[in-house]
Order: C-alpha cells, then structure tokens, then sequence
C-alpha cells in the first residue's frame, strides 16, 4: 500500500490548476534563461518557486534571511509575499512555523530574536511535531 503519512501529505495537496502551473512554467524557464551566477543559486530559487505554493510564504521567510529571500525574488522576479499564500497544505508539518505561531510574536522568530532549533526541518506529517 505505501506509507500512510506520504498518502496523507499527498491527500492534502491540492493541485495546481492548469494556469498556475503554467505560470511557474514561464517563471522557472525565464529564470533559466536570464540567470548568471552560481548555479547554487538558481537550484534554490527553483526549488522555492515549486515548493511555495505547499508551505507558503510565512515558512519560507522563516527558514531563508531577508538578504536571501530578496536574492531569490531577483532570480525568480517575483515578490514572495505576493505570490504565495501565507501558508500551504504542507505548513503544518514543520515545528518551527508551529513555535513561532504559539509564541505570538512571528515577526520575532524571523528575525533571530527568538531562536528556534532545526527551524528548516519538516516531519512526515504534522502529528510528528512536538506539541
């Protein structure tokens, strides 16, 4: 049968419409096109473009500096808040997110003030995070 937390993450996911895909299409192929640079860079901005739309921008901000961030919305010219939500059927699998909602102060956990262990981890399914 499969692991049961894959099916459930799987089952979460709403799929994309034919337009946003295409979207992403001409974003990912333009970037490709246009980029210069350590391919590192592009990779990650990539990977940004096709995971955000699960996690949403909050975890993105969360895991990646502003200086980053910025460096990826040049690369993908895009504005991640503007392109995002602000979270996606996947947010719930990460702990960090969890703690920097709980401690009622996001924008604290962003900026490093509130130091939050493993704060680029995601579990299997949101069950698996500390409570």
């Amino acid at each position: 049968m499969g692991d049961p937390k894959k099916l459930e993450n799987l089952q979460k996911m709403t799929p994309r419409s034919m337009d946003r895909e295409a979207e992403l299409i001409k974003i990912e192929r333009e970037a490709i096109a246009d980029f210069k640079g350590v391919v590192d860079d592009l990779e990650v901005a990539l990977g940004v473009l096709r995971i955000g739309d699960y996690v949403g921008w909050k975890y993105l901000i969360l895991i990646h500096n502003k200086r980053t961030i910025r460096k990826y919305e040049e690369i993908l010219k895009i504005k991640i808040k503007d392109f995002f939500p602000d979270e996606g059927s996947q947010t719930s699998r990460s702990n960090a997110y969890k703690i920097a909602k709980a401690i009622g102060n996001f924008w604290k956990a962003v900026s490093g003030d509130i130091k939050i262990e493993n704060r680029r981890e995601i579990s299997a399914s949101s069950e698996d995070i500390l409570e």
